[in-house]
């Protein structure tokens, strides 16, 4: 019999008052007990939508059902059998759109916390567990991967899998991509990232860091001098883009990319580390997705008293996770909807001082 229960077992979490001071992990993850609760409200549904909701194909109903049991290790085994990374992805996919919107249990109150689940074991079997895999027999083929994001990841992992020799290169000193430059700490612990990167070795997969493909070496010598057979390319969303506005060439003015990657990649946010950060009382991150969310976030951790959220459409349109946004708000980031910058402002001393904005009106949606 289904736990019939409305809504979602609660995740316990920091007050939002001590975590908007550190960069501990903010959600605190569900107990055997919570799971096991959580897991009785699916319903086993005989065409399970929730499956053709996730970009994998994980089996949904059958990992739930192994956690409803108790039997965590088999539910890993279901879930790892489709997703290489499950501890990453049950704390940063987007759920909310993709598999617990197509859930049943949403139609008439809130769908199974399936992200939350994935994330329970996935921890439990790292905590508990947390055998490397077996090196698969080699079938002597080489196969490169430029980029060591999840989707890099992801392919090394599923090609060791099938007995491909993998190499992987990544540009950064640290393999782990978006995951470890740009996902702050308090969303993703940058152990667990380092823990993926070494099953993937236990697989056999042998990770190059530092290595700029194009620059150090092209993809034609991958090929034709290193004898690799395939290439894949993850090299991620690259170089950020700017609104092309009046001010931007201003001392204080930068790309939520870079303020990230000093964060997150260079430790800025560790008294023992000398990266030069930008440090205010007030910060105006621009944007509405989760980078936005993060980078606020993180502005508010490094000390600044007033930290703004500025978009141009409504809070409805905002691209970021809702959890995001909830915990954003929690934390005291301010959103300043409809509101659309024309100009930096700056004094003097070549600083910016503020910012120009005009209000907007939702119109029909352009995209």
């Amino acid at each position: 019999m289904a736990n019939m229960q409305m809504t979602k077992t609660p995740m316990p979490e920091q007050d939002p008052n001590v975590r908007n001071k550190n960069f501990k992990e903010v959600t605190l993850g569900y107990t055997a007990e919570m799971a096991i609760n959580e897991a009785q409200r699916c319903m086993q549904c005989k065409k399970p939508k929730c499956v053709e909701g996730c970009p994998v194909n994980i089996r949904i109903p059958e990992f739930i059902a192994k956690v409803a049991e108790g039997d965590f290790a088999a539910a890993y085994e279901v879930i790892t059998s489709t997703n290489a990374l499950p501890a990453l992805s049950g704390r940063v996919c987007p759920q909310e759109t993709q598999c617990e919107s197509k859930c049943v249990r949403g139609v008439k109150g809130e769908p199974v916390a399936i992200g939350r689940l994935e994330r329970f074991v996935a921890d439990w079997y790292r905590e508990n567990v947390n055998a490397m895999p077996q090196k698969a027999q080699s079938n002597g083929i080489k196969v490169a991967v430029v980029g060591s994001g999840p989707s890099g990841l992801t392919c090394a992992s599923e090609l060791a899998k099938k007995g491909y020799e993998v190499s992987i290169f990544e540009a950064l000193h640290t393999a782990g991509g978006v995951l470890v430059y740009g996902i702050p700490e308090f969303r993703l612990p940058k152990a667990i990232v380092a823990n993926e990167v070494e099953k993937l070795k236990a697989q056999g997969v042998t990770v190059m860091t530092d290595m700029v493909i194009g620059k150090v070496l092209s993809i034609d010598e991958l090929f034709e001098e290193l004898g690799f057979k395939a290439v894949f390319v993850g090299s991620g969303a690259g170089l950020p883009m700017f609104m092309h506005i009046p001010g931007e060439a201003l001392k204080g003015v930068c790309s939520a990319n870079e303020y990230l990657t000093r964060i997150n990649l260079m430790k800025a946010y560790k008294e023992e580390y000398d990266t030069p950060i930008l440090h205010s009382k007030a910060a105006a991150i621009v944007g509405g997705g989760n980078v936005a969310m993060d980078a606020a976030r993180c502005a508010k951790r490094m000390g600044a008293e007033k930290v703004y959220i500025v978009y141009r459409r409504g809070e409805a349109e905002m691209p970021a996770r809702l959890e995001e946004q909830h915990h954003a708000k929690e934390e005291g980031i301010e959103f300043m909807t409809l509101t659309n910058p024309v100009e930096i402002l700056g004094g003097e001393d070549g600083r910016v001082n503020g910012m120009k904005c005009i209000k907007m009106e939702l119109g029909e949606p352009d995209a």
